[in-house]
């Protein structure tokens, strides 16, 4: 069992710099500008052989009403609720402020414990601050510096009675084994395996990972907390308000799903700040890592050039793509608009035909059932493995239907055998007696065969051609 560490504190104190620190990786975006994080965003960590959930949060504000800082401030007030103990982080350089006294009163009357955390103590002039923070009332602080790694020993200390209280250590007083094995294979990178069965069964205990990704504004938290039922992520009608990738696990019918909302893309030539260039940079890392990526388009403006160019980027990276048109149910002629979408997709994305395409209103949760039917239907084809021998009869089918052109001189091209060397995406390699001299033209003739052939439409395809070897190259 392990137990859940909220990290709050007022904003650019250096939450996300610990957060990542006890992650051991960057996983949260770390900027001078202050109120960088506005969701919160879960990891696992690990401090000296101590495992646990850390969260990330926003910068405590003293705001009211449904401003956007309000709106930050009850995600991090639903972190503490839900956290077996919470960090309160100061800058220890900066010494103790008014709001630091402001939010210690406030955390001292919720119910779940705070440790009182001086952060930037590296070298002398933490030191004024630190011993400042012994009049908040919050017992003694820890002195760390999250950017050097430094003081890590003592919140281990610190953190240890309460992991005790919540059951998170064995006997021996270490984390399970099992639950660390289980947090492995859920960071692991998708691949391919090389057993021959119709379909790669997923992974014992790793979910199926979801990127949601699209413009600006165009509804992919709203959707996002939908599908997770509950207000999980920061809403609202001001655009970019996301900006990190966030990740979030919950269970669609019997399968675990790791959902990534992610901030919003817009055209390169239009990006010219440091932070949003950090946003850009974590949604396409997001998009790289995920299993199955859901393009949410805005139904006023189907599948422009920036959602083409999204999509674009998802197939040459591999991923399984589905396509939501949200705000379905602000489209007059519903009709007209599917056959737009149709025709969009078959003239600027001819490489990947069949993409399933889910109108839905993430508002109303119109069509969110399908949207996930179809997220999962598309990942198992993704997953697919063919049998080699099944494969070879369908490439003597497609050849003897279609034989490749002849090269000069009257020769033709000897097409030999195929295999699948690879799932996720489903990869093969056709060995042929000259692999340079076959044309592009022909190589599209297999691929949409292969679609055709074996229900592999919407994901995909990667072909590659080789030279078989020759025997007798080597004699005399």
């Amino acid at each position: 069992m392990s137990f859940t560490v909220a990290i709050v504190g007022r904003p650019n104190v250096g939450k996300s710099t610990l957060f990542n620190r006890l992650a051991g990786r960057r996983l949260a975006i770390v900027h001078d500008t202050p109120g960088v994080t506005r969701d919160r965003r879960e990891g696992q960590a690990s401090l000296l052989g101590l495992d646990f959930t850390v969260i990330d949060t926003a910068g405590f504000e003293d705001a009211t009403g449904n401003s956007v800082e309000s709106r930050m401030r009850r995600q991090t007030d639903m972190a503490v609720a839900g956290a077996d103990v919470a960090l309160l982080l100061i800058d220890a350089r900066a010494g103790v402020t008014p709001l630091d006294r402001h939010f210690a009163d406030h955390l001292r009357r919720q119910k779940t414990p705070v440790i009182l955390v001086a952060n930037k103590c590296e070298g002398r002039a933490g030191e004024p601050g630190l011993y400042e923070a012994y009049g908040l009332g919050l017992g003694d602080p820890v002195p760390v510096s999250a950017e050097h790694g430094e003081g890590l020993a003592d919140l281990l200390d610190a953190l240890m009675p309460h992991a005790q209280a919540a059951g998170a250590l064995d006997e021996t007083g270490t984390a399970d084994d099992a639950e660390r094995e289980a947090i492995a294979l859920s960071e692991r990178r998708p691949d391919g395996t090389d057993e021959e069965e119709e379909e790669t069964p997923p992974e014992p205990g790793r979910p199926l990972s979801m990127a949601v990704v699209g413009r600006p504004n165009v509804g992919k938290s709203t959707l996002a907390n939908r599908l997770l039922g509950e207000d999980r992520l920061l809403t609202g009608p001001e655009a970019g308000l996301t900006r990190d990738a966030i990740a979030v696990e919950w269970t669609y019918g019997e399968r675990r799903i790791r959902l990534v909302d992610t901030a919003g893309l817009r055209k390169k030539s239009h990006i010219e700040d440091s932070l949003e260039k950090l946003s850009v940079a974590n949604t396409l890392e997001a998009i790289r890592y995920a299993e199955v990526v859901v393009l949410v388009c805005d139904a006023s403006a189907i599948l422009d050039k920036q959602d083409l160019t999204i999509a674009r980027l998802a197939v040459e990276e591999g991923r399984a793509l589905v396509i939501a048109v949200n705000k379905w149910d602000m489209v007059d002629r519903p009709q007209e608009a599917l056959q737009r979408l149709r025709d969009r997709l078959e003239t600027s994305l001819p490489q990947v035909k069949g993409i399933p395409t889910v109108t839905l209103s993430a508002l109303t949760g119109r069509g969110i059932d399908k949207l996930m039917d179809a997220v999962v239907a598309i990942h198992a084809q993704w997953n697919r493995r063919i049998a080699t021998s099944r494969l070879n009869r369908w490439l003597e089918e497609v050849v003897a239907l279609h034989a490749p052109p002849a090269l000069a001189g009257g020769r033709r091209i000897k097409i030999r055998y195929m295999t699948q060397v690879k799932a996720r995406p489903p990869t093969f390699v056709i060995f042929v007696s000259k692999p340079d001299e076959l044309p592009e033209s022909y190589s599209r003739y297999l691929v949409n065969s292969l679609r055709d052939g074996f229900d592999l439409r919407g994901v995909p395809i990667r072909l590659y051609l080789r030279a078989g070897h020759n025997p007798y190259a080597d004699r005399k």
